[in-house]
């Protein structure tokens, strides 16, 4: 359902309704606000082109859109996530003075990241110095893609 419910906060914070935003994707006026909520809900789930169509019409990046379910009814989930990053790159917990932190236990996992990882720190450091808003801050991570910092 994180699908659903990234829709939601997307369209919420574009100020759009239900309806408008199922118009907006070409469904007809009767059933626009159904076709949305049911996306929401996670009743039904929108296939790759609609999450195109999505992302564009909420001024995010397709990515923005596909996240894994991070709630508290789901939190497995969202170990089941790290689980495999930990199978596919190397992803390690353990401990820093005393904290429990994440590190990337491989060397290619580390360079592979390491872009992705610095552009982030870069905009965050923005922000925390008041250099860019909080809606500046927010833009970039929401239209982040990789193609970035390529």
């Amino acid at each position: 359902m994180a699908t659903g419910e990234r829709i939601r906060f997307f369209r919420l914070l574009r100020g759009m309704t239900q309806k408008c935003l199922g118009m907006a994707l070409g469904f007809p006026e009767s059933s626009a606000e159904v076709r949305i909520s049911q996306y929401e809900k996670g009743l039904r789930s929108p296939k790759s082109d609609r999450i195109e169509q999505l992302a564009e019409l909420l001024q995010v990046s397709p990515d923005a859109l596909r996240v894994p379910c991070i709630d508290d009814d789901d939190k497995a989930g969202f170990l089941h996530t790290l689980f495999a990053m930990e199978d596919i790159y190397g992803l390690q917990i353990g401990k820093l003075d005393g904290e429990l932190c994440l590190h990337f236990n491989s060397i290619d996992a580390r360079l592979k990241f390491r872009e992705d990882f610095h552009a982030w720190y870069a905009v965050l450091r923005r922000y925390e110095l008041g250099e860019i808003t909080k809606e500046e801050y927010d833009h970039w991570r929401y239209t982040y893609s990789r193609k970035q910092t390529s």
